[in-house]
């Protein structure tokens, strides 16, 4: 059985890798090629495209690579017809998998999406889509498997995957022997996501936030993770500049959550990684100037940290945009850092994102799911 992928970024190769094991501990014969990034290639996945060139982030910026992704759907489309795998696997990034996923369809390769589109936050008009081009969607919500279903999918609920994967390997003390930092000291971790108009964005008024945290709660250490899709020296270089004392890790992320005190972070799962950590958050968010007019045109719901979304009010605090200066983030951080009543009713609300995100095994039964609908779907071809 042969089986490809299509992952976007960092996060996507991620579940990626974390699928791709799980299929090949239930079927250690599978081929497992496509689109992703080290992650995956170190689960065993050829890597056929390195996600590491997709690093865009929102309207404008997409516009103005709109050739270069139909040149890539082209080029994977071609490899789907070349190696003729027995299922696509679409994890995520919407906008282009949804468009991979209709060409595939026309090519006769059955698709199964998995990390589906938000239709229950905006562009709902996507579940017809998903419906009409998707042969199985697996979903991790139960709310949201109910709203593809009444929307004509072929879906079923899985459970979250984070909830398997989103756990310390190290000790605090172990971790900050590992990334030599001091563990008398509390620490904050900097996530300024896994894309580069992100980092460029975020990353400098993170560091200015920094600044302010460490005059008003002490002697504080800070630690970021670099995604994989994220060149070092372009992090050393913006680090440097700022004057702010900064470890960088390279692995390790949740090891990283579990020492920390307090993180800021862009919007996207990390958010919903230190959530199930218990890591008290602050989200930030911040596009260019058309992406942020359509959002608030589109989007119809009134936090964007799915920690938030999920429990239908805000556990975390979210800065939009403007609202998102060194300023606001320290006046947010410090008392998650000082303030032990605040931090006290943030460990109480984390806690409940995680007991209402389900049991786990979600990877492992998502991994059956696709192989028992690869088999399945091959029985019924060979039998016509």
């Amino acid at each position: 059985m042969k089986i490809m992928f299509s992952a976007g970024e960092a996060s996507g190769d991620l579940h990626g890798a974390n699928l791709a094991r799980s299929l090949k501990e239930l079927d250690p014969s599978v081929e497992l090629l496509g689109m992703g990034g080290r992650e995956m290639a170190a689960a065993g996945v050829d890597i056929v495209y390195d996600l590491k060139n997709l690093g865009v982030i929102g309207v404008g910026e997409i516009l103005r690579k709109i050739p270069f992704f139909f040149r890539l759907r082209d080029f994977l489309v071609n490899k789907m017809k070349e190696e003729k795998p027995d299922v696509l696997v679409c994890i995520d990034y919407p906008g282009f998998n949804m468009r991979l996923a209709k060409a595939a369809k026309a090519a006769g390769i059955p698709v199964v999406y998995y990390i589906l589109p938000t239709i229950w936050a905006w562009h709902k008009s996507r579940g017809k889509s998903i419906a009409k081009y998707t042969d199985l969607a697996i979903s991790l919500f139960p709310f949201e498997a109910k709203m593809y279903k009444e929307m004509g999918t072929n879906v079923i609920y899985a459970g979250h995957p984070l909830v398997d994967t989103v756990k310390a390997t190290m000790s605090r003390r172990e971790a900050c022997a590992h990334f030599s930092l001091d563990e008398r000291k509390k620490t904050v971790l900097l996530m300024p996501g896994s894309r580069l108009q992100e980092v460029k964005s975020l990353l400098p008024c993170m560091l200015e936030a920094a600044k302010l945290i460490r005059r008003d709660a002490g002697d504080i250490q800070f630690i970021l993770p670099r995604a994989s899709t994220i060149d070092e020296g372009l992090l050393e270089g913006i680090i440097d500049s700022s004057g702010v004392e900064v470890t960088i890790g390279e692995e390790g992320v949740y090891d990283m959550m579990n020492l920390s005190t307090a993180a800021i972070a862009a919007s996207g799962t990390a958010t919903l990684e230190t959530a199930l950590m218990g890591l008290p958050t602050l989200l930030i968010y911040r596009v260019n100037r058309l992406t942020y007019w359509l959002s608030k045109v589109l989007v119809h719901i009134d936090s964007i940290g799915l920690p938030n979304i999920i429990m239908g009010h805000r556990v975390i605090p979210e800065l939009w945009e403007d609202d998102v200066t060194p300023e606001n983030i320290a006046s947010a951080v410090v008392p998650m850092i000082c303030d032990k009543k605040r931090r006290e009713e943030m460990h109480e609300s984390l806690a409940a994102v995680r007991r209402t995100l389900g049991e786990p095994g979600a990877v492992m039964r998502t991994a059956r799911a696709i192989l028992d609908f690869a088999r399945e779907r091959g029985a019924h071809e060979a039998i016509q």
